[in-house]
């Protein structure tokens, strides 16, 4: 880029397209207007706000990949997608299709499950993740509680090979390509911590957003009738695996914490509760394995 004080510059161009962007119904439209100029430049969003600061303007070359990439955000196209990375907590994960993209709300969900893992008596106790998809929450358990073993499991074939790119480098966390309802058997009563982000909306209830309507695969986001399928098997699953007194941490939708409290109350669990969001939304429920 090169300076100029025309209309032609950087400044000019991203607010034409967070323009476009808004006019299709995309919220903080300057926000995805800044960060795909940042992937075209190959900079962090940092660096392209000083570029507009200075009146910086674009090559024809990159312009051109900003309009077509801007092309694919209007037609709702993931903006994560298009720039094939998700970030999550201090990580930087690689998504595409076929994979469930991190949300920032489970990055308030994951933290019970961390505070679990370091508050445990064991110099290594175990992490279990059911349902991985992107690996997001295995992986930030795993490189914030390095001591900790992490295991986690995904039956989507699309979404196992994301999760296996993205855990790759973590040397204690163990990855398998399997069903939450039977993974990791050989660790029967040896878990401190089970978490799941699981799909949990109601098969009729069809996602507003077309970025999730159209692009989250449908394993990740339906859970049958009311949507808590998988949670019932989760809370058979969990028992299994945790020790007496571990943590299960379930991310869910803002109006299904009642009715999950009741699933894991009937199972015998202990110290039910739920927890909101940043956004003062109910999003995750917590619970005691009862003695063994």
């Amino acid at each position: 880029m090169v300076p100029s004080s025309s209309d032609t510059s950087l400044a000019a161009l991203l607010r034409g397209v967070a323009q476009r962007l808004s006019e299709v119904g995309i919220v903080d439209a300057s926000v995805d207007a800044e960060l795909l100029a940042a992937h075209v430049l190959g900079m962090s969003r940092g660096g392209v706000q000083a570029a507009m600061i200075r009146g910086d303007v674009m090559t024809e070359t990159d312009a051109a990949r900003l309009t077509a990439l801007v092309d694919r955000r209007a037609a709702r196209e993931p903006l994560q997608h298009i720039t094939g990375v998700a970030a999550f907590r201090h990580l930087e994960l690689a998504v595409g299709p076929g994979v469930f993209v991190p949300r920032p709300e489970t990055e308030v969900v994951v933290q019970y499950a961390i505070d679990a893992l370091q508050a445990a008596a064991s110099a290594d106790p175990i992490g279990i993740d059911l349902g991985t998809g992107s690996g997001a929450i295995a992986l930030a358990m795993a490189t914030e509680v390095p001591h900790a073993r992490i295991f986690a499991a995904e039956l989507s074939p699309d979404a196992f090979p994301w999760a296996s790119r993205n855990t790759a480098a973590a040397d204690n966390l163990t990855l398998v390509h399997a069903d939450l309802a039977s993974a990791f058997d050989e660790l029967e009563g040896q878990a401190t911590v089970v978490i799941s982000n699981p799909p949990y909306v109601p098969d009729a209830a069809i996602p507003r957003d077309p970025e999730v309507r159209l692009f989250d695969p449908a394993m990740a986001l339906y859970g049958g009738p009311d949507g808590l399928d998988i949670v019932r098997v989760l809370s058979t699953r969990a028992q299994f695996l945790l020790h007496g007194g571990g943590t299960l941490v379930l991310e869910h939708g803002e109006l299904q914490g009642e009715a999950i409290r009741a699933i894991l109350d009937a199972d015998g669990w202990l110290a039910t509760a739920t927890h909101r969001d940043l956004t003062q939304r109910d999003r995750a429920t917590t619970a005691i394995r009862p003695p063994r």
